[in-house]
């Protein structure tokens, strides 16, 4: 059996292992999508919201349980996968990654305040994207590698 012990300066700067890292991803992503979750419990089942939205001149659709759940889950992965990539290719990735993130939180806000059929839907589904991004930017932030840690690879 192997003990590792740490020292000061590893304790002082914290580095996660691999195993570490895709745990607090994998955990990332459901704390995202249970965010989002928690928002329409308050929303839906609490407040009486109708989560009603409309594209085009199509009939409006309800945004149920289902779907907040997976556009949580399905946001996260695709965030992880830019991120895990990025950290595959240049040393910048953390501020590469932090930037487009809040990019698409603010690109996604576009999506509810258009198709949103009433105010407190557009709410709602505001709260919902800014829910997930407040779980998964600082985390998926916090788990990247940083500058010479490994895993780049040369060009």
């Amino acid at each position: 059996m192997t003990t590792i012990t740490a020292t000061a300066s590893n304790s002082a700067h914290h580095v996660p292992t691999a195993a570490r890292r895709v745990r607090a991803r994998v955990l990332a992503a459901a704390g995202a999508a249970a965010a989002a979750l928690a928002v329409w419990a308050v929303a839906v089942p609490l407040l009486g919201t109708h989560l009603l939205v409309r594209f085009g001149g199509g009939a409006p659709q309800s945004v149920g349980v289902d779907y907040v759940v997976g556009a949580g889950v399905i946001g996260s992965l695709l965030g992880w996968g830019l991120l895990a990539l990025l950290e595959r290719y240049t040393p910048r990735a953390r501020a590469l990654w932090t930037g487009a993130a809040i990019v698409a939180l603010l690109v996604s806000l576009l999506l509810p305040l258009t198709f949103g059929t009433t105010v407190p839907t557009r709410l709602a589904l505001a709260l919902m994207h800014v829910a997930v991004a407040s779980v998964l930017i600082p985390t998926l932030r916090r788990t990247s590698r940083r500058p010479g840690e490994g895993g780049m690879v040369a060009a």
